[in-house]
């Protein structure tokens, strides 16, 4: 990867180095993991395409809220003190300050294993155990579209309609009003919430 004059943002250089990440590295970390999920799911459970087919669904659309909450709620969440000030940009505040870093376009793999495992629980809530595993494989596959759309949105030229259409739509986030077009792989949800234009400014 060419040299990139990258923020620092810890004095320690081992977890500095955490914070910069190969964009194959998700693809390395995930893709065993699916393979693995939808494995077991088959041989454990003997999962049906027609059951493949409708998780496969319900985990893209499912991510997709989840990318939008994660991103409206939490990356740009009011901040109330040092603690949260520091939170927000690590997570995300450092990627609206310097937009086209490509070492910190994908989550590095600690926190996204910490991320994923608590999600996993959570999900495990309301999702019966004969179908978390695909479940969980074809939301980590919204994750992985969701991580690549939006490299190629920072970093490659969109040529089809969809993608020039994405590349619009997020950079408007940046650098139009961040407070809105929260969404990044699907637009869906700004449409559904209202978030297509954000609050007017006096």
């Amino acid at each position: 990867m060419k040299k990139y004059n990258s923020i620092r943002i810890f004095k320690n250089p081992f977890l500095e180095s955490l914070t910069h990440v190969h964009p194959i590295v998700p693809l390395l970390l995930w893709v065993p993991v699916i393979i693995y999920w939808l494995y077991k799911s088959y041989v454990d459970y003997g999962l049906t395409m027609a059951e493949y087919g409708a998780f496969f669904l319900i985990g893209i659309i499912v991510w997709t809220f989840t990318e939008y909450i994660l991103h409206r709620y939490v990356f740009h969440m009011p901040t109330i003190g040092p603690l949260t000030e520091r939170f927000v940009f690590l997570f995300h505040g450092l990627h609206h300050d310097d937009p086209n870093d490509p070492t910190r376009l994908v989550m590095p793999p600690a926190p996204a294993i910490i991320i994923v495992a608590l999600l996993y629980g959570l999900f495990s809530l309301v999702v019966p155990e004969r179908y978390i595993q695909a479940f969980m494989a074809f939301f980590i596959v919204g994750y992985l579209c969701y991580d690549y759309i939006h490299y190629a949105t920072h970093h490659f030229k969109m040529t089809s309609k969809v993608g020039r259409y994405l590349k619009k739509w997020h950079l408007q986030h940046h650098f139009r009003h961040e407070k809105s077009k929260y969404g990044v792989s699907s637009p869906l949800w700004d449409y559904i919430f209202r978030t297509v234009t954000g609050p007017k400014e006096n």
